[in-house]
């Protein structure tokens, strides 16, 4: 298993040559939608990919280096079908562990390890759930949760709880631009209802700081577009481009600034 290059870049699946391609494609159509990806399936020179919503491979890409995983123990909190933990066993990291709530997700990552392989542990927990979990993670990836949560503070207690001493977490959120110590507080943010506050840079450092942890540095900020995030075949609902502003893209659909995302490294 590899990053795939040229026109599809995700994670390559061979597939045994007595499988039947057609099944298999049956098999990820009836699995959908696929948010996460994109999953490329090779058999000798044919093959099909599972075009996600999310090209993740953006996201993974400016991510990838800012922790060695090599030899470490390693979660991904929220981690969907598991695409960012099927990118990461390429660093060789000791153990990866994946925790996600939902019983797709988990459908998703198991049918996808039955031709991978691997050996990540999928746990459908939440993040308050780390709380009690009987192991401390050297890493911990939090990528699009945060905004989702209606107790950021709680939230980034319970990743910093879930560190051993000196661990590190690598925190992907919806940022807004404000120089000041705020966070948007919006009913509904480009369609999605379950947004509960979106922090500027400062305040997501005080809200990381209160909760314990001794660094917060900015990795990068960027906006997301429909290079990164669009409707697909194989997600049967709307997307990024139905969510922004048809007369002026820079604006979310309610009139709020368009989505961009901060990354963040926190340290315990």
């Amino acid at each position: 298993m590899t990053n795939c290059e040229g026109t599809h870049r995700g994670v390559c699946v061979p597939l045994p040559a007595d499988l039947s391609l057609e099944q298999v494609y049956n098999e990820a159509l009836a699995l959908r939608p696929w948010r996460k990806g994109p999953f490329c399936f090779t058999q000798n020179e044919k093959g099909f990919c599972i075009e996600s919503e999310w090209q993740s491979y953006i996201k993974w890409d400016l991510i990838k280096g800012a922790v060695d995983l090599e030899g470490l123990e390693v979660a991904d909190i929220g981690c969907n079908n598991g695409y960012y933990l099927f990118c990461m066993q390429a660093q060789k990291p000791k153990s990866l562990v994946g925790f996600d709530p939902s019983p797709l997700c988990e459908r998703q990552f198991h049918w996808l390890n039955t031709f991978l392989k691997t050996s990540i542990v999928y746990e459908r927990l939440g993040v308050e759930d780390l709380r009690t979990y009987p192991k401390r993670f050297d890493v911990l990836f939090c990528l699009g949760v945060l905004y989702h949560r209606k107790d950021p503070h709680n939230t980034l207690k319970a990743l910093h709880m879930g560190l051993k001493p000196s661990g590190v977490l690598v925190l992907d959120t919806l940022v807004f631009n404000s120089p000041l110590e705020v966070a948007l507080c919006p009913t509904t943010y480009a369609k999605m209802p379950n947004v509960y506050f979106i922090p500027s840079p400062k305040a997501l450092q005080n809200w990381a700081f209160k909760a314990g942890f001794k660094e917060c540095t900015p990795l990068a900020f960027k906006a997301t577009t429909t290079a990164e995030q669009r409707k697909t075949p194989w997600i049967e609902g709307l997307s990024l481009e139905s969510f922004l502003d048809p007369n002026d893209p820079t604006k979310s659909i309610e009139g709020y600034p368009a989505p961009v995302r901060g990354y963040f490294i926190l340290r315990k």
